[in-house]
């Protein structure tokens, strides 16, 4: 009973630790913008723009020309304000939806385990519960941001595209309809915005009835609790499936508006999952190591390295058809995406350490039995795969809006600061309000015995 009754204690170093990650986060980001006034971002620049004029899309000459008209033409409306400016807006889209995805996987996690019946996760699923907490601030957060950073991070927005003559463009007006029906194109994106506070909406709701479900089943131990909360995770599910694939068209891919694939979807659920699973992962093994999780064993660990290992695979396998599909049919209007990141500074080395932080690192340091068993290798390779896939939205994000003025500095690292400190502290301050344990769960039992 006492391992029943166990309580996180948020103390007040760990608060402080987290308001002086935010502080520093700030020091960096105002550095940051310091510096880019000063001219720190010129040879930056240079070099990016240098570069960018090799980008080709094929062998062929014509392809070239083609990928560079597309290249020029979504840039057009791009590039108003300073730099440091342009980077701002970037990064805070970027790290809004990272982190936004983070806490909806939290519940997602959870309603996976309801609906597999799933018994091993029964002392953690309390972990994703707490990370759900983020849900109704990453909505607000997304609304807000979108309406701040909207001319400079999405193209589509702006008016004089879909006007008539030379200057409209012909791609975005067949799309219009998608992002501003029933009104005219080019006015406001209702249905655009009605998406994303319908898919938050939807969310929260779904995670607040879940929630009342599971902390309801600690009062009375009534076990139909339970059977409820299985069949609203089944709902959420059916939602989840079709809401996470429209919203990363919405947030993600709409920002570079020519081009598209039916793989996205896939893609960015793929790299919130896996790099949820690994945040479920480090919390785990973190409060474990400082006295908490009493009932999670080895065996628990084995299987949450089993999941950050096999969807690290998994995630690759999105990365690399996604990839050779559009390589292999050579279509310029396609594969600019990708020259786009392979051969511009500074998105080349990122493009080529995602394959290396998020396969290469989990597969080879998670392989053995031994190795997903042990707390100490988790703790190395789970921020390893949050990092990789940081920078994997990274480049998802920056290259459409920056084009050759993109860079990783104190502006990028200062707000991916911030966030981090404002999700862990939501997470922690909602984490040490529950038991961490669920007390009355119909699958403890089962869980307790867990061997593998």
């Amino acid at each position: 009973m006492m391992i029943a009754d166990e309580k996180y204690i948020f103390k007040p170093e760990t608060q402080r630790e987290l308001f002086i990650l935010i502080g520093v986060g700030i020091l960096l980001l105002v550095l940051g913008i310091v510096l880019s006034n000063m001219g720190g971002h010129a040879e930056e620049k240079h070099a990016a723009d240098e570069i960018a004029k090799s980008l080709v899309a094929s062998a062929e000459k014509p392809a070239e020309h083609a990928a560079e008209a597309g290249h020029e033409g979504a840039g057009e409306h791009h590039g108003a304000g300073p730099v440091w400016l342009q980077r701002v807006f970037s990064s805070l889209w970027h790290n809004n939806i990272f982190f936004a995805g983070i806490g909806i996987i939290g519940l997602f996690f959870i309603s996976i385990q309801y609906a597999a019946q799933a018994g091993w996760s029964a002392p953690i699923k309390r972990i994703p519960l707490a990370m759900g907490h983020w849900i109704p601030f990453a909505g607000i957060l997304t609304l807000i941001i979108w309406f701040v950073v909207k001319g400079h991070v999405f193209h589509w927005t702006h008016a004089d595209l879909y006007a008539e003559g030379e200057h409209g463009d012909a791609i975005l007006k067949g799309k219009g309809a998608y992002f501003y029906w029933p009104m005219a194109v080019g006015s406001f994106p209702i249905f655009y915005v009605l998406r994303m506070v319908v898919f938050f909406g939807l969310w929260y709701w779904f995670f607040t009835w879940i929630k009342k479900e599971m902390l309801a089943e600690d009062v009375d131990g009534s076990q139909q609790h339970w059977f409820t909360a299985r069949k609203i995770s089944a709902y959420f599910l059916v939602v989840f499936a079709v809401s996470s694939s429209v919203a990363a068209w919405d947030w993600v891919m709409s920002i570079d508006p020519h081009w598209f694939s039916t793989m996205f979807g896939w893609y960015v659920f793929a790299s919130w999952w896996v790099t949820g699973l690994a945040t479920i992962t480090l919390i785990v093994v973190n409060l474990k190591g400082a006295g908490y999780m009493k009932m999670v064993t080895q065996n628990h660990l084995h299987d949450l390295g089993k999941f950050v290992f096999a969807f690290s695979v998994f995630w690759t396998y999105i990365w690399f058809c996604q990839f050779m599909l559009i390589y292999y049919s050579n279509l310029p209007e396609e594969t600019i995406y990708f020259v786009q990141r392979m051969r511009t500074s500074p998105y080349a080395w990122i493009f080529y350490a995602n394959v290396f932080l998020n396969f290469v690192l989990p597969f080879l340091l998670l392989m053995t039995r031994d190795a997903k068993r042990q707390m100490s290798m988790l703790k190395v390779v789970c921020p390893i795969v949050i990092v990789g896939h940081w920078f994997d939205f990274y480049n998802m994000v920056t290259p459409g809006t920056m084009k050759g003025n993109g860079g990783v500095g104190f502006i990028e690292i200062g707000l991916a600061l911030i966030f981090m400190g404002l999700f862990l502290y939501v997470v922690l301050n909602a984490l040490s309000k529950l038991q961490l344990v669920a007390k009355h769960h119909p699958f403890m039992e089962e869980s307790l015995h867990h061997h593998i």
